[in-house]
């Protein structure tokens, strides 16, 4: 087990913490690697019977590694997405149920990490925002699957075009949170959620999730998804962005590159 993510077993309930709190848990190659690995590892253990998934520290997750962020050829962006992917697609594939723990924030690909999950806790002050845009991206990790799906279109394009910023009373309003906790108890009230659908028949639970799967193309979306994303990381738009974001400045955006 990486220091990157920790676990933690409470009986059937396995806790994986994001443990970047210093960078407020970006989903980093090396963490994201981690995290699938550690997944994998709970869908496929027989005691498991529901994972809790939070972030160290005061912050959830601030979405993408701005650090490792370059302009790159569509071809080797494409690789390291669908490597990010691979983590929704064990949450979203896997016979065992999420739920996310979120306070302080989500953004970018953390609103995405956490709408992929099958029950979202969060408290009222935490902020939720697609900040894809902002660096010249239209947004990965499943969020064209997930979050549609959890708060409908209209939400989805306010959030996803606009980056529109939800609180956690909203989040829950329009879907896309499901429990409103007190602050700092997201992580006790999702463990007790977690604990709470762990005592129910492993089956027919993972019957239902891969049922829930069926509804829409699932592979598709994300297999369109990945080719989009990974075109933008090879343009002008997407180099000025993450400039911006580094110099602490608006972005200039012009024509495609």
């Amino acid at each position: 087990m990486s220091d990157l993510v920790l676990r933690s077993d409470a009986g059937p309930v396995r806790t994986l913490s994001l443990n970047d709190p210093d960078r407020r848990n970006p989903l980093s190659v090396a963490l994201r690697t981690h995290l699938l690995s550690e997944l994998t590892e709970a869908m496929e253990d027989p005691v498991v019977r529901a994972v809790v998934l939070t972030g160290a520290g005061s912050v959830f997750s601030a979405g993408g590694d701005l650090s490792a962020m370059r302009r790159r050829p569509a071809a080797e962006a494409l690789e390291l997405l669908e490597s990010a992917q691979a983590v929704v697609r064990t949450i979203l594939a896997g016979p065992v149920p999420v739920v996310a723990a979120v306070e302080g924030a989500a953004f970018g690909a953390g609103v995405a990490l956490a709408a992929a999950c099958d029950r979202v806790v969060t408290t009222a002050s935490t902020r939720f925002r697609a900040t894809f845009t902002g660096v010249g991206l239209s947004g990965d990790m499943g969020i064209y699957w997930s979050l549609p799906r959890r708060v409908g279109p209209a939400w989805a394009r306010r959030m996803l075009m606009f980056g529109d910023e939800v609180d956690g009373s909203r989040a829950v309003d329009i879907g896309l949170a499901d429990v409103l906790a007190e602050p700092g108890e997201a992580l006790a009230v999702a463990t007790a959620e977690a604990a709470r659908v762990a005592r129910g028949p492993r089956g027919a639970l993972a019957a239902v999730k891969g049922m829930l799967g069926t509804v829409g193309d699932r592979d598709a979306v994300l297999d369109a998804e990945a080719r989009t994303q990974s075109s933008l990381t090879d343009t002008d738009d997407f180099a000025e962005g993450v400039a911006a974001v580094r110099e602490r400045r608006a972005p200039s955006f012009g024509e495609p590159g």
